[in-house]
């Protein structure tokens, strides 16, 4: 039986989060342990190879006669997949001819109103370079995702072909309910691209190619993923989109670098940011690539819902779930608690024509739905049980309004009622919106590189597309990749000779800055260069790349140093255009800028031009720095955002903990993913109720950057729910995770919408 470690995505969120001082106070001082012997457990890996490949398999073949090669790649990653025992990784990794190795990790599939708000409407009556009007006609966009419902009727003239790496055919179709739960993903990503029927999209006649990444579920992994990269690029497409990823904050997991192979294959590749803000560091693989367009979530025009108590000044954000219905409660609704959800809960409360509020977690949000549904509720309040706000999607749809909300809105409309000695009410009051990130979507930057990321925003709330037999509003940046990646057919279009870098400005230096709430513009890390408007990446006539810029990092120690970054900027203009680039005006003592004075460009010709940067560290506050860099001389001003760091970077030194069943019966595995390596690394097991050290799971020292992990047959632990302390120790810093572990009988996991 194929044995592989696995990271079950769809989990991060609500297994994953950073203590805060005082929840750490309440644990014991870790206790001292020795090493932890390393399992002979089969796994597979990605091994990305110095030469050739095939001159690299020979040498593995030898070293590890056992082993077991399952998949070659020679385009998008330059190496293979092969399944070995786990103790055979460190002497793979050591080998001359292998320049990394990456556990293979599961990844998980994360318009009338927002394609006219990107600016789609204003080009319908333009034409292409033959004569053509600008709907992406033309232009093959590849969908790497869950597969599609190509007899969809707004979709079946729009597909052209592609293949199902999961079932290894030409027939990339959604899993039905018979093959197992049931996608849709794919589905609504293609229909924001290219629909063309009662839904259109933002390239209506676009060639649409289905690869088939992720199965029953959406689930998929790293080697499906790749695969059909490659198959895409075989295909000779022009536009890839994928709406998936992972919680790995590293710009060398293999899915980034093999989107950024697809660039230099001279493909657009567009990919989702994540759904896992609102915090800093939070992007995930493939959005960490370099090379490709990471695309964050921000709200199109939607009138929001929000609920509060009649009397009281504060309120509560709502957060449609997908497949419910929409939040139009027109009176005053009293408002009870109904704990998770459970079926033996609803008993003792009377829910009939009342608002309730249930926290997340214990059983599926479709059973909390449709429990409430049964009961006779009106509306339902979901709260999050880990701090923030979340997405969510119950993809077998429920005739009832179902939102949202954070978990510090949920406790304190719980506090409310505990308070309260009368029947308490919840009133709900409209706003209309837009032009706000939405709180799930991830923010940047990367590790190790520093780059900014997303390099722009997309709409990517309350998003209406087309699903297998109908249509459907989600939530996501799964959302929000598609209008970039329909805007980049676009401008393919009306373009054709400009290859991805070239396309890739032209989204970028058109981007609308959004400004927060309290009238600040959003940080680089949160909205990269902007928001998406199609019509003006069209019709841009100066090019400026890269969009956005790194500066790195330095410590306090460092002595006075200049970086330099190097601009390439264009006039496609029909007259000379003189360039020149302004820094920030207002400078913090330590720093100063060189830069060109003007730059004169003739019309289709371009030039370099370097900024520098000089700095004295020591003078400077520790933390992010960021800003823009504007060039003018064009039709209109290019904003460059910009970041850098003093001192290491305060990025966790720990993410993306996993915990789950093996293949097996009583088999459980974990996944770790530790972005700057760790010279400690840990799980301590604890008593729930009482706080009290059990044991280790795991211990490790020295560890490099990376995911790691451990698969056992046997933890010898009795049934029941563990409080687990994740630790990390790096460069002086020590990150914890807290996170709740059920040994013996699983809970049904709950469905999410992932990107």
């Amino acid at each position: 039986m194929k044995r592989v470690i696995a990271c079950l995505l769809i989990l991060t969120i609500a297994c994953s989060i950073s203590l805060s001082s005082a929840q750490a106070a309440i644990y014991p001082e870790i206790p001292t342990v020795g090493k932890v012997d390393q399992s002979d457990e089969k796994v597979v890996v990605i091994v990305t190879a110095v030469g050739e490949v095939d001159d690299v398999l020979k040498q593995v073949a030898t070293t590890f006669p056992s082993s077991k090669v399952r998949k070659t790649f020679k385009r998008a990653l330059n190496g293979f997949s092969i399944e070995l025992l786990e103790s055979e990784v460190k002497m793979l990794q050591e080998l001359n001819e292998v320049e990394r190795v990456d556990k293979v990790v599961e990844y998980k599939a994360n318009l009338d109103g927002s394609v006219p708000f990107i600016g789609t409407d204003n080009i319908r009556g333009r034409l292409d370079p033959n004569g053509e009007h600008l709907t992406g006609k033309g232009i093959k966009v590849a969908v790497i995702d869950t597969g599609i419902d190509y007899t969809h009727p707004d979709l079946k003239n729009n597909y052209k072909g592609g293949y199902d790496v999961v079932d290894y055919d030409r027939d990339p179709m959604e899993t039905v309910v018979s093959q197992g739960p049931p996608t849709l993903h794919g589905t609504h990503v293609a229909g924001i691209i290219a629909a063309n029927g009662q839904v259109k999209g933002v390239a209506p006649e676009a060639d649409i190619y289905a690869y088939r990444a992720l199965g029953p579920g959406g689930q998929g992994t790293t080697e499906q993923v790749i695969e059909a990269i490659e198959k895409a690029i075989e295909d000779g497409v022009d536009v890839l989109n994928l709406s998936l990823g992972n919680t790995v904050n590293g710009p060398d997991w293999p899915t980034s670098v093999a989107l950024d192979k697809a660039v230099e294959e001279g493909i657009v590749a567009v990919t989702s940011n994540g759904n896992s803000g609102p915090n800093m560091w939070t992007v995930g693989s493939p959005g960490t690539s370099t090379k490709a367009i990471s695309v964050g979530a921000s709200a199109p025009p939607i009138k929001t819902p929000f609920v509060t108590i009649p009397g009281l000044d504060k309120e509560v954000t709502l957060y449609p779930i997908g497949g419910t219905l929409p939040w139009n409660l027109k009176r005053d609704f009293e408002l009870v608690e109904v704990g998770h959800g459970l079926k033996e809960e609803w008993e003792d409360v009377d829910a009939s024509g009342k608002m309730v509020l249930i926290k997340r977690g214990m059983i599926p949000f479709s059973e909390k739905a449709r429990y409430a549904l049964e009961n006779g509720a009106k509306a339902v309040l979901i709260y999050n049980n880990l701090p923030g706000s979340f997405v969510g999607a119950v993809e077998q749809g429920v005739k009832l309004p179902v939102v949202s909300i954070s978990k510090e809105d949920g406790e304190w409309l719980l506090e409310q009622l505990e308070e309260s000695k009368d029947r308490q009410f919840a009133r709900t009051i409209y706003r209309n919106e837009e032009d706000f990130i939405a709180p799930f979507s991830s923010r940047g930057p990367v590790t190790q590189t520093w780059e900014v990321k997303p390099d722009l925003v997309a709409p990517g709330v309350s998003i209406d597309s087309t699903v297998p037999k109908g249509y459907l509003g989600l939530n996501g940046t799964s959302m929000s990749a598609p209008h970039v990646a329909g805007a980049a057919a676009l401008v393919k279009q009306a373009h054709p000779d400009w290859n991805p870098d070239q396309v890739k400005a032209a989204l970028m230096n058109t981007a609308k800055k959004l400004m927060n709430e309290d009238g600040e513009p959003y940080y680089p890390y949160e909205q990269g260069a902007g928001r998406l408007q199609v019509d003006k990446a069209i019709d841009a006539t100066t090019l400026a790349y890269p969009g956005a810029i790194t500066f790195g990092k330095w410590t306090k120690d460092d002595p006075r140093e200049k970086r330099e970054v190097t601009f390439t900027i264009e006039n496609h203009d029909k007259k000379t255009r003189t360039y020149n680039v302004k820094p920030p005006f207002e400078l913090p003592d330590g720093l100063q800028w060189d830069v060109p004075f003007a730059t004169t460009i003739k019309p289709g010709k371009k030039k370099e031009v370097t900024v520098k940067l000089d700095l004295f560290p020591a003078v400077l506050a520790e933390g992010i720095h960021h800003g823009d860099i504007v060039i003018e001389g064009g039709k209109d001003p290019i904003s460059i955002p910009y970041v850098f760091f003093i001192e290491e970077p305060d990025y966790p030194r720990a993410m993306a903990f996993n915990f789950g069943h093996g293949d097996r019966p009583g088999e459980y595995r974990y996944e770790l993913y530790l972005p700057g390596g760790a010279e400690e690394m840990g799980i301590a097991l604890y008593d729930p109720d009482t706080f009290q050290f059990v044991k280790f799971l795991d211990f490790k020292e020295d560890v490099g950057r990376g995911m790691v992990g451990k698969e056992w047959d046997n933890l010898d632990l009795p049934d029941g729910n563990y409080k687990a302390l994740i630790f990390a120790k790096k460069d002086g810093k020590e990150d914890t995770i807290e996170s709740t572990i059920t040994i013996g009988a699983s809970l049904p996991e709950e469905k999410q919408s992932e990107n």
